[in-house]
């Protein structure tokens, strides 16, 4: 499956998923800081920043060849815990009161713009341009990240399948690697080791 296609069965997952959360667990806890509904709001940004980067004039230069950059040089950039929580919470405001009309809705445009986009259309992430193709690998991530943590916090099952569950699994282990937890990694999935508490590739 090409990017595009997990693309759109990882958030078509997701809006599912949501279908499911019951009216008396929005304001159950989340991940962290945020309830369901801040973490569903984070999750849907996930769709929203496609629409909108397809939104904006294409760059000519490409300063992030592949998604695992795009991890390595610009996503801590952005990954301020405070302004990130804030935008979840702003998010799931934005969702209102039927989240899934919401969802499914960002989600129409945003396969609407990606279908109109053309082969190698290149968006600006933070003044950086990327092929679109690579920012939907990171796109599939957070939506499969997430989904499982939606799924965890409400008790459902995340619904992700196993093809976007190996593309983020794949990704997460080539962003370690790259960051120089290569070694830590490989041991711990070929269980030789553990990995030290509190240890994340992102």
């Amino acid at each position: 499956m090409g990017n595009v296609a997990i693309f759109h069965q990882a958030a078509t997952a997701f809006v599912e998923l949501v279908g499911r959360i019951r009216d008396d667990q929005w304001s159950d806890p989340g991940l962290g800081s945020w309830d369901v509904r801040a973490l569903v709001g984070h999750t849907t940004r996930a769709i929203l920043t496609v629409e909108t980067y397809l939104g904006h004039d294409e760059v000519s230069r490409v300063g992030l060849p592949t998604a695992e950059d795009y991890y390595a040089l610009v996503y801590r950039d952005f990954a301020d815990p405070e302004s990130v929580a804030a935008r979840g919470v702003e998010a799931g405001v934005w969702l209102g009161e039927n989240p899934v009309e919401k969802i499914t809705d960002a989600l129409q445009r945003a396969s609407d713009a990606i279908a109109s986009a053309p082969a190698g259309r290149v968006v600006s992430v933070g003044g950086h341009g990327i092929e679109l193709s690579q920012y939907l690998r990171t796109r599939i991530f957070e939506l499969v990240v997430h989904s499982i943590d939606i799924g965890r916090a409400v008790g459902q099952p995340h619904g992700q399948s196993v093809e976007c569950v190996t593309d983020a699994t794949s990704l997460a282990a080539r962003i370690g690697s790259r960051a120089g937890y290569g070694e830590e990694i490989l041991l711990a999935l070929t269980g030789r080791a553990a990995l030290t508490p509190g240890f994340t590739v992102v």
